[in-house]
């Protein structure tokens, strides 16, 4: 397949002691897609950090990353990103959230995004494509992926279609224009989704880890969910 230039959004980084779990998030992207997408070309920029946003037009497509951040926090990377995202779904760029870039998409164009009123979301979660995302994803079968997330999407921006559902997370996938978004992670392995919930002991309840810690060992259709960004990173303007 052709190259497609995609700027990886990096809304935040590996505790520098669990760094030798997968490496930093940039790390771990750029190994999901080395494996099952080699044609995407990731340029990292460190957004959280400060580096300058990219303009529309510099990259084929985007893609935002998690965080521990969320999308009603007054920081200033945050609404440079929710601005930047504005004009690339009116330049029809094709962009993918995963998380937090799944939250702040939708929060961007219209929806709406709240804590979980069922607590965290930990471990790996089932979500079942809807008819829509049947035909986007051309798969009807239920999608495991590991999730971490305290916040999600709870109504989509008018016009958005909704893709797949959990149940922990009503909206698990949802497109609208140009954009996708993912509520779980296909970069994370089970490793890392072990020590991150560790290193978070002092915040999740003791309970929300006991009852995920035994699903990491359920395999992930991380694989297929790359391809099926990928695909539509390749897409082009839609």
């Amino acid at each position: 397949m052709a190259p497609v230039r995609v700027a990886l959004l990096e809304c935040d980084h590996v505790d520098t002691d669990l760094r030798g779990v997968a490496g930093d998030y940039g790390e771990m992207f750029t190994r999901l897609f080395a494996d099952h997408a080699p044609h995407l070309q990731l340029t990292r920029i460190d957004v959280v950090g400060g580096a300058p946003l990219p303009a529309v037009g510099d990259h084929d497509a985007l893609v935002i990353t998690g965080s521990r951040f969320g999308v009603h926090d007054d920081l200033p990377w945050v609404g440079a990103l929710s601005q930047l995202l504005t004009a690339a779904s009116a330049a029809a760029v094709p962009t993918v959230g995963i998380c937090f870039g799944h939250q702040l998409i939708a929060h961007t164009l219209g929806g709406q995004v709240e804590r979980a009123g069922v607590g965290w979301g930990l471990g790996v979660h089932r979500a079942t494509p809807t008819d829509q995302g049947a035909a986007a994803f051309d798969r009807h079968a239920p999608f495991d992926l590991l999730v971490s997330h305290q916040d999600q999407v709870v109504a989509l921006p008018e016009d958005a279609r909704l893709l797949a559902t959990s149940e922990h997370a009503p909206v698990a996938a949802f497109s609208a224009g140009s954009m996708l978004g993912f509520q779980g992670h296909p970069e994370f392995t089970p490793a890392y989704a072990a020590a991150l919930m560790d290193s978070r002991r002092d915040r999740i309840p003791a309970g929300v880890i006991a009852d995920a810690q035994p699903t990491l060992s359920t395999p992930t259709d991380h694989a297929a969910i790359a391809r099926v960004i990928a695909d539509h990173l390749a897409a082009g303007p839609a």
